[in-house]
């Protein structure tokens, strides 16, 4: 990174001021991606479970398969209410439970295996509307740890090395101005002392 920067003391003092930012921010980041690296592992378990168990309610729903052409209309699923959870500083979408309503029926005049139809219907919405927002999630906290891990790299491997040079440049520079500046007084007075002698 070339870091455009003045040789005197208030760049001197702005460059300190903006190291010193990065570098208690360092750490927090750090932490931040540490975190969110260990959500998405857990997000990423919880999705194959999720898969794992879809795929055995499938089974269940095979069973029930040459009755659903003739599954009554009576399950509604009420609307969803999507919130948003904070996870690690991020913002992703959540739900908090699936609710389902049954129109009046009478279960007298129903066939027998309607009630555990509607229980693998109920399960398999639910399944699919958990793993829909799971891989929400993951795609949302994904972003945003490939995002932080990219501002420490920048502030670690970047920013932070190039403000401690630039840092070092300005201070030889006003050591070296300094100096000189001080054999420059030493010469004229020297020189004045010379004068002043008589001949």
């Amino acid at each position: 990174m070339a870091l455009k920067f003045q040789y005197n003391k208030n760049a001197l003092q702005d460059l300190k001021k903006q190291l010193s930012i990065r570098e208690r921010a360092l750490p927090i980041l750090k932490s931040k991606e540490t975190a969110l690296r260990h959500e998405v592992q857990v997000l990423q378990r919880t999705l194959k479970s999720l898969k794992k168990q879809m795929e055995e309610t499938s089974t269940l729903y095979q069973k029930f398969e040459k009755f659903w052409a003739e599954f009554p209309d009576i399950l509604v699923m009420e609307p969803l209410e999507v919130l948003q959870k904070n996870v690690v500083g991020v913002k992703v979408p959540h739900i908090e439970k699936v609710n389902f309503t049954l129109r009046d029926m009478s279960l007298f005049t129903q066939p027998a295996w309607i009630p555990a139809g509607v229980e693998a219907l109920k399960r398999t919405i639910r399944l699919q509307i958990e793993m829909e927002f799971a891989e929400k999630q993951l795609k949302v906290l994904h972003a945003a740890r490939k995002k932080t891990t990219q501002k420490v790299n920048l502030y670690e491997k970047v920013q932070i090395p190039a403000y401690e040079e630039a840092i070092i440049r300005i201070k030889r520079f006003l050591e070296d101005k300094d100096n000189i500046s001080k054999a420059a007084q030493k010469i004229v007075k020297k020189r004045n002392e010379q004068k002043q002698m008589p001949a």
